[in-house]
């Protein structure tokens, strides 16, 4: 159903891979409030992906760019205003990734190069958009910025690894320039934590589908979809929210406000054996 929230406005979605993306599920749902949008992504996700042919049934023009690259990010921005005629109402930042996950080192055995990738792809690249978009001017008046997180952020997650620096990161990066940008220009900058999803990206992380169970069992009203996400971004880039802004807004289900669950405690009390490994020793992951 649509509410025609976004109507007359004007967006840019990164992130959209294929349809398992939260990016591709909430630039679909944008263009149903009546949006108008721009989608980008790196020129080898674009070719291994199917952005083109998504963004085709809505009518979205493609944008190949490196959010790592300043450049870049500016011709996203300058682009977007031509295409669409004018200034952006919304964006959002749906991009992370880590060269140690994908490489499965743990954390306290992390290759620092791939670090220094990890922090730029999926926190410092926000940075970077933010920036890029303020210098041009590209940002309307109350204009909403949103990029997508996980709790992993302010809690340990076994097998999250390096990406939960990342997210911490991310989050005072949506804080500082949130404050900046908001005074400056009325801009909102707010970040959602959403439940664990099994897009590609996701199944990358260890342990992924244990990880989905337990938060689901743990929340009172399951795990949020990609679906559920989409239509809360919908919501944040409307003028229903336009005061806020500096936050990070949990789109879990309730997990992050869960000590422990019956269903949980249940599971836990039948599987007390410690894990070893195979010299005997206690794995404490």
């Amino acid at each position: 159903m649509s509410y025609n929230l976004l109507k007359g406005k004007r967006g840019v979605i990164f992130g959209v891979l294929n349809e398992q993306s939260i990016a591709w599920k909430v630039a679909k749902r944008c263009v149903e409030e009546g949006a108008t949008i721009t989608l980008s992504n790196t020129a080898m996700a674009i070719r291994m992906g199917d952005i083109t042919s998504l963004a085709a049934t809505i009518g979205a023009e493609v944008i190949p760019a490196d959010a790592t690259n300043v450049e870049d990010m500016e011709n996203v921005f300058a682009t977007s205003m031509d295409k669409l005629g004018g200034k952006i109402d919304f964006v959002l930042h749906s991009i992370g990734m880590s060269p140690n996950v994908r490489k499965k080192r743990t954390y306290d055995d992390l290759d620092y190069k791939f670090l220094d990738k990890t922090l730029d792809i999926s926190a410092v690249s926000f940075h970077k958009m933010i920036q890029s978009a303020k210098k041009l001017d590209a940002i309307s008046k109350g204009g909403s910025i949103l990029a997508l997180t996980y709790i992993a952020a302010q809690r340990t997650f076994f097998g999250y690894n390096d990406m939960a620096d990342a997210k911490s990161l991310l989050e005072s990066i949506a804080r500082s320039f949130g404050y900046i940008y908001g005074r400056e220009s009325g801009v909102r900058i707010n970040t959602i934590s959403q439940s664990p999803t099994m897009t590609t990206a996701g199944a990358g992380v260890k342990d992924m589908t244990k990880m989905l169970h337990f938060s689901d069992m743990m929340s009172p009203l399951g795990n949020a979809t990609a679906d559920d996400c989409a239509d809360y971004c919908v919501a944040m880039f409307s003028d229903l929210t336009r005061k806020v802004t500096m936050q990070n807004l949990f789109n879990d289900g309730g997990f992050s406000n869960v000590g422990m669950s019956l269903r949980a405690m249940e599971t836990y009390e039948k599987g007390l054996e410690e894990h070893l490994d195979d010299a005997g020793n206690i794995i404490y992951g």
